[in-house]
């Protein structure tokens, strides 16, 4: 039988590869920046065209290379970055495994431009599915520059499988945004389709924190900072009152690199227990530094994994920083029931030095004689004097008699003894009341039909009334707004403000009135009827969290997430007490609704009970 077993050609193993490395543009954008910091570059510029379908370019200053390693650095597994097995448990640099250019020229047309600092001409390249098209000298400056275009145009079907321009280009901002909050000590700027989207110079951590998560940010800061012999860690975590329901500002950086860690997440979460709403997430951005012996992070292609040495240690002192940091900043609320308030030293007072006290002292005072002195009062009428009484138990009863008599005199009062019979109301024509619904643990309404009984469930039954109510308003008629004394504004990040932006015609139709829109915040001067105040952040938070994957391209499909969206937030939540009223106007809503029998969600709102189900429970 004849051998079967051959080795690949290599741009299909390199097509192959690129499966691992290159999934989407964000991919792309990762290894040309980490490779651009890599280089030692101080000013990094990122321009994507079509959220990267049609180009990815990174620009850098870095130290560039010379003709062979140009050519050389597209072959699988070539890397200036490690040279032996060793290597890997001291790795000081992002990329070490030689594959990410060979992925992306297999996949794309790569355009490649590098010079060094101290050579007098540079290199131009062009490489189109691995395949080499020309290689020249050109008078290029001192740096690299890579353009990737036309990502996945010879594998068809994984371009297919990509998502909309707005999906991929959220993906693009998290990956430039990972990069960029690691190293504020580079400049960088971001393009999008010809406009300026970020330019973040060289500035502090906090600083850089700051231009990319919008102006407000830098209120909500508190500053972390340990050093152990195990971790040194730095950077900041957010204040319980601006926890958001949503995950999206939450960053670790073990040795200048991005990475996920639900373990480390845990132990954040331990640090703000008792202080944060069920389901709110706090901001926090962590940079910790460790051996680079300690970790591993050779455990998955996109190493945003790592393995530590000691996780458990890592965890007690990470939580142990942050709780340190909450209670420093008195963000933490301190409870002694011990202590007495009363004994605090008022703020003003605390550096002063305390006075001797002047004591006066009656010398004539005698606690064993029998007859007290006698004390004189004066007042503006003149003076009197009143003798004490000896302190007998007769002399509780003097001028008792005096008294009674002088009360007895001027008793003569008159009352009125006629009995009122009358009633305003007849008996007979007044109204029992009826208790038509009834709330079962805060969760269920309970109704008596004449088949039986109907079981509502209260939150679902809410959010389908909400949502019919929603959905007309937005496609029917205009919904009716309440102007607010002052405006709101509300401050989010640019890809939120985008977010916002596109979606502004729909939240007008359901009865919000934008004033104005910044590029850090929006100012609301309206809302709609059934929204106070207060639960607008919330409904906005939740409406971009549920629109993360994409806003729908049809106007319908549009609504009727916004009009989910809103419901869910809105919608009265288990564990709420309603009154007789409230249910009552719940179940009658709810069997107003055109499809009463699911939420908007797809699940049941409500199930019925007939006496005979029952009568057959107790024939058991």
């Amino acid at each position: 039988m004849s051998s079967i077993i051959q080795l690949l050609p290599d741009h299909v193993a390199n097509q192959i590869a690129a499966g691992e490395v290159v999934q989407r543009p964000a991919s792309v954008v990762k290894e040309l920046l980490e490779n651009a910091v890599d280089a030692k570059a101080t000013d990094i510029k990122l321009i994507i065209k079509d959220a990267g379908k049609s180009l990815i370019q990174v620009i850098d200053n870095g130290v560039g290379m010379s003709v062979t390693d140009a050519r050389l650095c597209f072959e699988r597994h070539a890397t200036s970055k490690i040279r032996q097995a060793e290597d890997l448990f001291s790795l000081h640099t992002k990329g070490f495994r030689g594959e990410a250019l060979a992925s992306i020229a297999a996949i794309a047309h790569v355009e490649m431009k590098t010079k060094q600092d101290q050579e007098e001409l540079g290199t131009h390249l062009i490489i189109e599915g691995s395949k080499f098209v020309s290689q020249e000298v050109a008078v290029l400056p001192k740096g690299t520059s890579f353009a990737v275009k036309n990502l996945f145009y010879n594998i068809p079907a994984r371009r297919n499988f990509l998502k909309s321009d707005i999906v991929e280009y959220r993906h693009v901002i998290d990956e430039f945004q990972r990069v960029a909050l690691a190293h504020p000590n580079i400049h960088f700027t971001f393009y999008h389709n010809g406009s300026e989207m970020f330019n973040l110079p060289q500035l502090n951590f906090r600083q850089r924190i700051v231009g990319i998560f919008s102006g407000k940010t830098n209120e909500k800061l508190v500053p972390v900072q340990e050093e152990t012999e195990i971790v040194q860690i730095q950077g900041f975590v957010s204040k319980p009152e601006f926890a958001k329901k949503n995950r999206g500002e939450q960053f670790f950086f073990v040795n200048d690199r991005y990475i996920k860690s639900g373990y480390l997440h845990h132990a954040v979460m331990a640090a703000y227990d008792g202080i944060l709403k069920d389901g709110a997430q706090p901001s926090y951005f962590l940079y910790l530094t460790v051996p680079p012996h300690s970790i591993d992070i050779n455990i998955h292609p996109t190493k945003t994994e790592i393995k530590f040495d000691d996780e458990q240690a890592l965890y007690a002192i990470l939580r142990a920083a942050i709780k340190h940091s909450l209670g420093q900043f008195n963000v933490a609320p301190v409870l002694d029931f011990d202590r007495d308030a009363n004994l605090d030293t008022p703020y003003h007072y605390k550096d002063l030095e305390g006075a001797m006290p002047t004591v006066q002292v009656d010398a004539n005072f005698n606690p064993f004689s029998e007859v007290q002195p006698t004390k004189s009062y004066s007042g503006s009428g003149g003076s009197y004097k009143k003798t004490e009484i000896a302190s007998s138990w007769e002399g509780l009863y003097v001028g008792l008699k005096q008294e009674t008599e002088t009360f007895s005199a001027s008793s003569n009062f008159n009352f009125e003894q006629e009995e009122v019979t009358a009633s305003l109301f007849d008996l007979e024509d007044a109204e029992t009341t009826i208790h038509r619904t009834y709330q079962i643990h805060k969760k269920y309404i309970v109704s008596p039909i004449k088949s039986g009984m109907v079981i509502v469930d209260q939150q679902r039954a809410h959010q389908r009334v909400l949502y019919e109510q929603f959905l007309v308003n937005m496609t029917v008629k205009q919904a009716s707004s309440q102007q607010l004394l002052f405006p709101l504004n509300l401050y989010f990040s640019k890809n939120e403000m985008e977010l916002i932006a596109e979606l502004q015609l729909s939240l007008m139709n359901t009865g919000f009135v934008f004033e104005a829109t910044k590029e850090d915040h929006v100012v609301i001067s309206g809302i709609p009827v059934n929204i106070t105040e207060s639960e607008v952040s919330l409904v906005l938070e939740q409406l971009l969290s549920d629109l993360q994957d994409g806003i729908p391209e049809s106007s319908f499909s549009q609504n009727d997430t916004i009009a989910k969206s809103m419901a869910k937030s809105l919608a009265v939540k288990t564990g709420s007490y309603l009154t007789e009223k409230e249910q009552e106007n719940l179940v009658n809503g709810l069997f107003a609704c055109k499809e009463p029998n699911v939420s908007p969600f797809q699940k049941p709102t409500f199930i019925t009970m007939r006496v005979e189900d029952i009568d057959k429970k107790f024939a058991l």
